[in-house]
């Protein structure tokens, strides 16, 4: 009788141990089974290098969602970059889009200004005011090379 008790207790701990894992895995994995809290908006950059999917959106250092899908719009030459704002944050329809990095050699983010017009951005609304990122490695080849003019 002892023996399955002693089996009990560790099924039951291993039991808890994999509940305790698979909790953790979709809470990391930001997956989500009951509906999205968030909502689409699309922002339109001439360059977005070293964005990729699943880095933040932030407005005014919060982080409020993240980038969804990279694509590009062949038509107007221009990359098409799908973000997941969570509900309940305004976006005006004079926001503006910037592509910011984390430090000097950080990951990149997107960082939005609100705005503060009177019409509210809807969801599948489109940014159009966009700032494309900085490149660092060519600011720093025309300075090394001369190309940067003294005043």
């Amino acid at each position: 009788m002892k023996k399955y008790k002693i089996e009990t207790i560790v099924g039951i701990f291993v039991f808890l141990g994999l509940l305790c894992i698979g909790y953790m895995t979709v809470k990391l994995g930001k997956v989500s089974f009951w509906g999205d809290d968030y909502y689409p908006i699309i922002a339109k950059f001439v360059s977005v290098t070293g964005l990729r999917d699943g880095n933040p959106v932030n407005i005014l250092g919060i982080e409020v969602g993240q980038v969804e899908r990279i694509t590009m719009d062949q038509e107007n030459q221009k990359a098409v970059v799908e973000l997941k704002i969570k509900k309940g944050i305004k976006i005006y329809n004079d926001a503006i889009a910037a592509i910011k990095t984390e430090g000097l050699m950080g990951d990149k983010f997107i960082s939005i200004d609100p705005g503060g017009s009177g019409s509210l951005l809807g969801p599948r609304g489109t940014i159009t005011e966009t700032q494309s990122p900085v490149d660092i490695v060519d600011i720093i080849g025309k300075y090394a090379f001369g190309e940067v003019k003294k005043q």
